[in-house]
């Protein structure tokens, strides 16, 4: 292997300790991380065969990288969301080795932009993976009949949880990781607000504005408190029914079953909850009501 290619190799691990669990990511971003900065790592390797290029590597890192993306969009074809998450991964993997001092300098890579084949195949997905009303109303009748016909009082918690975090991702566009962070303290019961704490900037505080889901919300914090079984979890908002955070393929598991239940056959993501619903929709939904 070629040096710089087994420099960089080599110093993944580092970076996952001090940026990925060191700003509290999901163990599913890690592994994401991980593979990206493996891929370019072999892809450099085939680039540094030669000492004369392995010899002066790192004062062309950014230009590596950028060629890289490049490679991957001409080359591979790969779609802009997925160029555009490499991209910034290996952004922060460049800032990481620039601030521990493993490399002299760096510049930023070359932002990744939207081409009309891009753009035309993003609109594709999105009228494809769109929530229709009748949709939607289907989704979130599948969650509240299972409550009402749950017969344990557990599973009428855990039903209850899920039916909070679903409406928050839909009615107020909260990313989910953000979500499975969220904190007892980050809800302010006089007056339903909601602190959204961003990875990076300044955070968000967001009114609830639906009666409803305010309702749904303080009979939570009450009920959460049979789930609270390790005390290093007390603060977490929504835990499993071990008493642990939950994980994405958790809440994966969980969108899934509903979108079943409500015999939506779209291969739909808790993403595209958040992300593809009717907008329109959701508003006439809030304002029905908060009336």
């Amino acid at each position: 292997m070629g040096k710089g290619a087994d420099d960089l190799k080599s110093w993944i691990d580092g970076f996952i300790d001090h940026y990925v669990r060191g700003h509290g990511l999901d163990q599913r971003t890690e592994k994401a991380y991980r593979m990206d900065l493996t891929l370019f790592c072999r892809w450099m390797e085939v680039k540094t065969e030669n000492v004369a290029e392995a010899s002066n590597w790192q004062d062309g890192l950014e230009d590596q990288m950028d060629g890289y993306i490049d490679y991957l969009r001409i080359e591979k074809s790969l779609s802009f969301s997925t160029l555009y998450r490499k991209n910034r991964v290996l952004g922060y993997y460049l800032s990481y080795l620039a601030e521990q001092g493993l490399i002299s300098h760096c510049r930023k890579l070359k932002p990744v932009l939207k081409t009309d084949k891009d753009k035309k195949q993003n609109e594709a997905r999105l009228f494809q993976n769109l929530l229709s009303r009748k949709e939607a109303d289907a989704f979130f009748a599948a969650m509240n009949r299972e409550y009402e016909e749950l017969g344990s009082e557990f599973r009428r918690r855990v039903c209850l949880r899920d039916m909070v975090m679903m409406e928050l991702i839909f009615f107020h566009k909260i990313e989910i990781s953000q979500l499975l962070q969220m904190e007892v303290s980050d809800y302010q019961q006089d007056g339903g607000n909601l602190t959204v704490r961003k990875k990076r900037g300044k955070d968000k505080v967001i009114r609830l504005y639906s009666q409803e889901l305010i309702r749904k919300m303080e009979l939570w914090l009450e009920e959460r408190k049979a789930f609270r079984h390790k005390e290093e979890y007390y603060g977490r908002m929504f835990l499993s029914k071990f008493g642990k955070p939950l994980s994405m393929e958790m809440f994966i598991q969980i969108f899934d079953k509903y979108r079943r239940l409500a015999g939506i056959e779209k291969k739909l993501t808790p993403k595209d909850l958040k992300e593809n619903s009717m907008k329109q929709y959701a508003r006439e939904l809030m304002v029905e009501r908060c009336s």
